[in-house]
């Protein structure tokens, strides 16, 4: 456990505006208490206090939200070479314990020192910039498809005339004609509306198209960089690559391969029952690698004859649809890891 290895650990339960840290000692005495603002005149009190109160020099820091409102703490936590771990959040306190953001941050500060593992808090870097273009991009790719949507169903109430003339285009040249939509000083108010509502619609829809397309090249720029040998496995594209990246994270952060495949929900489940043995589908881990070893199955279903071939003779021992993919996934999930550990981003970053 952490407490035979550190003199203390002090949990921070970050906001928005402020922060609270608790300092407890090796066997979970409270030693100190502080509440500062989540900035860096903050952050410089902080670390005054700590260097002020620890009883020695081995001390761990333990944030909650290093992603979110921890940020920035951590950041500068990490600036001054201190070992910062991702807290968990602390489990709901029994009845009467109380509830106040000191608390909540002696909690992260005992739980962490109770504990065997740690997660690890996720570096800057390319890893992040990645992540930074995904998540805008998949806001982007949610916003057009809800755009398009809204655009057909004003088409397929629209006029008999105009209906006719939009519903049966591909989906670029429906954009195009309703970008050249005008309507007349004839035209009644609805129509004029529907009209004008087609045109706006259509001009989010090309501004987003743009926008997705600037992120795939710089996703792609960074794909090719940091992991291209991801890129070169069979049915694995760029933005499953940068998925699978983005879980991965760093070198050291999952003990096994078999660790990130439960992260992936693509370890097996038991689920027998009497004479009969077998393993079901994990639903639970992070859903987006998971999506992401989902299409590189699909993918590898069609055009890859290894894959081919493997299920013809699962499908011959009598496995399920279900099962073969299953298995299908579980090694993927080997393969993405082992060339991530044998070939860690980081080590390509100059920056």
């Amino acid at each position: 456990m952490l407490s035979d290895t550190v003199d203390a650990v002090i949990g921070v339960d970050t906001h928005r505006d402020t922060h609270s840290a608790s300092l407890v000692n090796a066997v979970g005495g409270e030693l100190a208490v502080i509440t500062i603002t989540a900035n860096t005149a903050g952050y410089r009190q902080l670390l005054a206090w700590a260097h002020t109160h620890t009883p020695g020099e081995k001390i761990v820091w333990a944030v909650e939200g290093s992603r979110s409102h921890g940020a920035g703490l951590v950041r500068h936590l990490r600036a001054e070479n201190c070992q910062v771990v991702e807290a968990n959040r602390p489990k709901r306190a029994r009845g009467g314990a109380g509830k106040s953001d000191p608390l909540d941050a002696r909690r992260a500060a005992r739980e962490t020192l109770g504990s065997t593992r740690h997660a690890v808090v996720r570096a800057d870097g390319p890893r992040e910039a990645a992540r930074i273009l995904l998540s805008t991009r998949e806001g982007a790719v949610q916003a057009k498809t809800a755009a398009i949507n809204q655009l057909k169903a004003l088409i397929c109430c629209a006029p008999d005339e105009l209906r006719q003339r939009l519903r049966t285009k591909t989906n670029p040249v429906l954009i195009q004609a309703c970008l050249a939509l005008r309507p007349s000083a004839a035209t009644d108010v609805e129509h004029h509306a529907r009209l004008r509502a087609l045109q706006r619609l259509a001009r989010r829809i090309r501004d987003l198209t743009t926008e997705i397309t600037a992120a795939d090249k710089e996703l792609l720029a960074l794909a090719r960089t940091y992991i291209g040998k991801l890129l070169e496995e069979t049915g694995i594209g760029v933005i499953t690559a940068i998925q699978a990246w983005i879980s991965w994270s760093e070198k050291g952060r999952f003990r096994s391969e078999a660790a990130f495949a439960s992260l992936a929900g693509a370890s097996p489940i038991p689920a027998s029952s009497g004479l009969t043995t077998r393993h079901r589908l994990n639903r639970y881990g992070d859903r987006d690698l998971n999506q992401a070893l989902h299409h590189i199955t699909i993918t590898r279903e069609r055009c890859h004859p290894p894959t081919r071939d493997y299920i013809n003779r699962r499908t011959a021992e009598g496995k399920t649809r279900k099962e073969i993919r299953r298995c299908l996934k579980r090694y993927l999930a080997r393969q993405i890891f082992k060339i991530l550990e044998n070939n860690p981003p980081t080590q390509l970053d100059t920056t």
